[in-house]
């Protein structure tokens, strides 16, 4: 489902707590606490990143191996996932990348130690030479059956002294309604062994680790990868918010990386319930109401109070799909008196009731 949302600001109190509303109409003082959150992973977390699948695989030139679109196979290699994310690690050896689809462009060659990741899940081909192309065999991307171990072990090509050794897998996440990391990167990441070395070699342990693992068989494997790879995506990020150059950049990462942006998101993310105003916001953050909105706006693309209904509903989005929880209970979770109201603003962002999203996505 494409949602468009539009940038108009919502109208202050018409949806807060009441206790929140009687504290305004009196006078009371609003102040809040700066409460020191990791945005970053906060929004990780609400997203339900989590990795899946793991490929070992080992080939010989010439090979070559076609990656359809994430959507293709996306509730193949995680039942139920809204989005997958393709990643590839080269242990040993070499290999070129091909982007294809929407983010097509000239092979990439890839060393030992390097990363490629497909933050939206476009088509592309991975090759000994530049240029080659195949078939996508869609029917290696699934769950592993019962009393299969991960990773899934590949041999590509004929027999011979491996030339090429890569660690391939997939993550999967939410992207309805409101994904705000997967819409800030580009459609191709590649993080070479000098940028890991350069930030303390964190991806270099990785690559270590995962060999080992992949070769051990032990209990907890298959936990083990799962976590490693969720690890790597997250320092794969930071490496692409380090290269960010603030005065050609905008989006998501961008303002988390901005001072005065940086700051805003992390009090509306450290409090999404709270009866956030412009005025509020901007006091808190420390600078005028209309050099944050300006400055939040130029970079995130929304001023900050429909960023925060549009985070808000992400939150209910993920609670609506627990059994047993309450729709007005959601609803007071993040900010609203009733449910009427909360009703209302999630299906003007979303396109769906609370009721109607429940059972599509649980």
């Amino acid at each position: 489902m494409s949602i468009s949302l539009s940038c108009q600001p919502d109208r202050p109190g018409g949806a807060l707590l009441p206790s929140r509303r009687r504290a305004r109409r009196s006078g009371a003082p609003h102040k809040v606490a700066p409460t020191s959150t990791d945005t970053l992973s906060e929004v990780l977390s609400a997203v339900h990143l989590t990795g899946s699948v793991f490929f070992d695989i080992s080939a010989r030139a010439p090979w070559v191996a076609e990656a359809p679109p994430s959507a293709q196979v996306a509730d193949k290699v995680t039942p139920g996932a809204q989005h997958a994310i393709e990643y590839h690690v080269v242990a040993n050896g070499s290999c070129w990348i091909t982007p294809l689809g929407d983010a097509a462009s000239e092979p990439v060659r890839l060393e030992e130690g390097d990363i490629a990741v497909f933050p939206h899940g476009d088509p592309h081909a991975v090759s000994s030479a530049p240029g080659m192309r195949a078939q996508p065999m869609l029917e290696i991307h699934r769950q592993p059956n019962e009393g299969e171990d991960l990773p899934f072990v590949m041999r590509v090509d004929d027999d011979g002294p491996v030339d090429a050794r890569l660690f391939c897998g997939f993550f999967s996440c939410d992207v309805r309604p409101f994904n705000p990391l997967i819409a800030a990167l580009p459609r191709f990441i590649r993080v070479g062994r000098d940028a890991s070395r350069a930030s303390g070699g964190m991806l270099d342990q990785f690559i270590r680790f995962a060999t080992a693992e992949a070769g051990s068989k032990r209990a907890g494997s298959r936990s083990i990868l799962t976590r490693l790879s969720e690890l790597m995506f997250v320092e794969v990020v930071r490496l692409h918010m380090d290269r960010l150059v603030p005065s050609d950049e905008t989006g998501w990462l961008a303002g988390l990386r901005d001072p005065l942006v940086g700051r805003a998101l992390t009090l509306l993310h450290a409090r999404p319930a709270h009866a956030w105003t412009l005025d509020g916001l901007a006091a808190q953050a420390g600078a005028s109401r209309s050099a944050l909105a300006e400055r939040f706006a130029s970079l995130v693309g929304c001023p900050p109070i429909q960023y925060l209904t549009r985070w808000r509903m992400q939150v209910a989005a993920r609670r609506l799909t627990e059994p047993g929880v309450k729709v007005a209970t959601v609803a007071f979770e993040v900010g609203y008196a009733s449910e009427a109201a909360f009703s209302r603003a999630f299906k003007k962002v979303v396109g769906r009731s609370p009721g109607q999203w429940r059972p599509a996505e649980s």
